[in-house]
């Protein structure tokens, strides 16, 4: 195992701007190695702090352990440190010369689906981990349906504990070869298959002299290289209104601007906007960002507009190019993920958040459930628990401007809240879900279901 080193000099700021970021996941079974990965890549990429490097040591000794076990960077919490599992989504944030990365290791057993679906719903890319001893099994299947449900670009499958299999060449081609079919079937658009040891440090940041036979990247090499290709500038331009600026001051009596971070595409100074759900139209006046005037403004910046005209805008409205304005509906039929222990029946009060706008809304109905294992659908379940996936048609008290999942991970997801509480119940994505699954099922074909 490589020893603990020092840290090399941070970043400068400088450095960090001229960098691009990529925010990714992992995922995998109970004790396919994910924290440990994790672990082993933030230490070779010099990524931890000196004072975090001794709590791990401490920490490993504590328990008897010889060397440092780069899992616990990751598992945090005092139960999966002492089951030796993840449960929370753990977030790291490190840095390369090349790129920025925010990272989401997600937990493995099949009751914490809901916290994967947390971690990889902005991810532009997964980790997706395999033993290399027990290959392609059910919750790789399951990590590997619900990267696709949530249309994340790129997978990249880790097949780990190589050194347990005497780095057989045969073995990680057969892994690969099975869950490239599965995942494509799925159609998730691009695959990439990586030998590794996260224990040993194989082929996650350095080259491994093991695995001769292999000439691809490594996992950081990988990470550091690959296009974020779904690049939302060249999205559907939206910026939901977070907040009206009127300073009413000497210097700007008649200041009206609307403050907001742009969540797709980009806005031009003169471009004909619309506000929705009202339909208004005006023409952008002005852009401001950092309290300068730029001429145009693009996705993720925070920026605050200027219309020519004097409209009645207020929080939770979406501006919109005029010639590419989403329509609105109260009809919303969308594909979630139940993360609430309380089930979601039919019949169900909720507030419905998208964006900046939250609206009453009641649940019309429950079509589906779908089953991840095999794909199938059980047609009207009458309700979903906790890690649930299923289709839903929901009717808001307002019209809202919502684009497909599809087309926008951004303005086509949404949560659904307890009215009581505050209480996250379900996320969202409009529209249909990742690919055409079994057919349904007919309900002769279930006798004894039970929730």
């Amino acid at each position: 195992m490589t020893s603990i080193t020092e840290p090399t000099e941070p970043l400068s700021v400088e450095q960090l701007s001229a960098t691009t970021l990529l925010r990714f996941a992992t995922a995998g079974s109970v004790d396919d190695g994910k924290s440990t990965l994790v672990g082993r890549l933030l230490h070779d990429s010099k990524s931890i702090l000196t004072d975090q490097l001794e709590a791990v040591e401490r920490a490993s000794a504590n328990r008897g352990q010889d060397a440092p076990d780069l899992a616990l960077l990751t598992d945090g919490l005092r139960a999966e440190r002492e089951q030796g599992i993840t449960i929370d989504v753990a977030y790291r944030y490190f840095a390369t010369a090349r790129r920025r990365f925010i990272l989401a290791d997600t937990p493995g057993h099949v009751q914490y689906t809901r916290n994967m679906v947390t971690g990889a719903s902005t991810a532009d890319l997964a980790v997706v981990l395999v033993d290399a001893r027990n290959g392609v099994i059910e919750q790789t299947r399951r990590h590997a349906a619900v990267a696709a449900l949530l249309r994340v670009p790129h997978v990249v499958l880790a097949v780990n504990k190589m050194d347990l299999v005497a780095y057989k060449e045969s073995v990680f081609a057969a892994i690969a070869e099975e869950f490239t079919a599965y995942a494509s079937e799925l159609g998730v658009p691009e695959i990439t298959a990586i030998p590794i040891s996260a224990l040993a440090g194989d082929n996650v940041v350095d080259a491994s002299a093991n695995m001769d036979w292999y000439g691809g990247p490594t996992v950081l090499e990988h990470l550091e290289t690959v296009p974020v290709s779904h690049d939302l500038a060249h999205c559907h331009a939206r910026l939901p209104v977070q907040y009206v600026i009127r300073p009413q001051t000497a210097e700007h009596p008649d200041y009206r601007g609307y403050a907001g971070q742009i969540a797709a595409g980009s806005f031009r100074v003169g471009e004909s906007v619309t506000v929705l759900p009202s339909g208004r139209t005006s023409k952008v006046a002005a852009i401001d960002l950092l309290g300068k005037p730029v001429d145009i403004a693009w996705t993720p910046q925070s920026v605050t507009l200027l219309l020519e005209d004097d409209i009645d805008i207020s929080r939770g409205d979406l501006l919109v190019p005029s010639k590419d304005a989403p329509p609105t509906t109260q009809d919303v039929e969308a594909t979630v993920c139940h993360v609430a222990d309380e089930p979601l029946t039919v019949g169900h009060r909720v507030l419905l958040k998208h964006g900046t706008r939250t609206v009453k809304a009641i649940v019309k109905d429950i079509p589906s459930r779908l089953t991840l294992d095999d794909l199938s659908l059980h047609p009207h379940p009458g309700r979903l628990v906790a890690n649930d996936i299923g289709r839903v048609k929901i009717r808001t008290a307002e019209p809202l401007p919502l684009d497909a999942y599809a087309d926008s991970r951004r303005t086509g997801a949404f949560i659904l809240i307890d009215p009581a509480d505050g209480t996250t119940l379900t996320a969202g994505m409009v529209g249909e879900s990742f690919a055409a699954p079994q057919p349904v099922k007919d309900e002769s074909d279930d006798d004894g279901w039970d929730f």
